[in-house]
Order: structure tokens, then sequence, then C-alpha cells
């Protein structure tokens, strides 16, 4: 069985968000997704979610492409996670091109192109947030 893991916040999920999971599960056989908690969001990216991490699990839970949700609790955690749940592949979307790189070591890093006219920070944006 081939494992794909891929991080994130995941708050007001939108269809740039299904089609990133879509194309994450189409690289593997089983989808893990690393939620960040809303303690690592505040605390080390001064990000607010809208929806509280247990709703966000929720959410991410009830789609089909995901497999298993995970606390993301720090930056670091990257490599014990690959090495803990035996990942084959590392996601991101291409915004984040080269920042993983060092996952190269460990599993093959793959950066997925964005839907480019989606994002939660133009939705907050457009909603006055």
């Amino acid at each position: 069985m081939k494992r794909v893991i891929t991080y994130g916040t995941f708050d007001l999920l939108h269809y740039g968000h299904i089609n990133l999971l879509r194309r994450a599960k189409e690289q593997g056989d089983y989808l893990i997704v690393a939620l960040s908690t809303d303690e690592f969001n505040w605390n080390s990216k001064q990000k607010k979610c809208y929806f509280p991490y247990e709703k966000r699990k929720q959410l991410l839970e009830a789609i089909r492409y995901v497999d298993l949700v995970i606390p993301e609790e720090n930056w670091e955690q990257k490599i014990e996670d690959v090495k803990l749940y035996k990942v084959d592949t590392f996601v991101m979307g291409d915004d984040w091109e080269g920042k993983f790189d060092f996952l190269k070591d460990y599993c093959e890093v793959v950066y997925l192109p964005r839907t480019p006219e989606i994002s939660t920070t133009q939705i907050k944006k457009d909603l006055g947030k």
C-alpha cells in the first residue's frame, strides 16, 4: 500500500481544498492529512481559524479521499510523521515549492498546482474579514 501525507489548515473548506485532496489521493492508496491545530495556527502562523480544530477534522474525515486525519502541532514534526506512518509520498501545494525538499531523504516529495481562482485568504478578503 502506497501512503501519502499532506498538511494544512483547511479552514473554510472549499473546492480548491477538495481538488488538492483528490490529486493527493491519486498519488497513492492511503491519504493522511495532518491538520494544523488551533494552537499551532495561532502561535506559529498568527492565523485565527473560523472553525475550531475538531470541526475542521470532522469535515476532512467526511471527504472520501481522506483516510486518516492527524494533528499538526509544529513545523518540525514532518520527518517523524513520515517515519511513523511509513509515508511514501509527501504532497503540498506548489505555493510551498522547494520548502520541503529536505524530506526527499525519507520519501518522494510532490508539489501540486493550486486551483488558481480560489483560496481561503481570498474568501476572507471578499467577505471583508
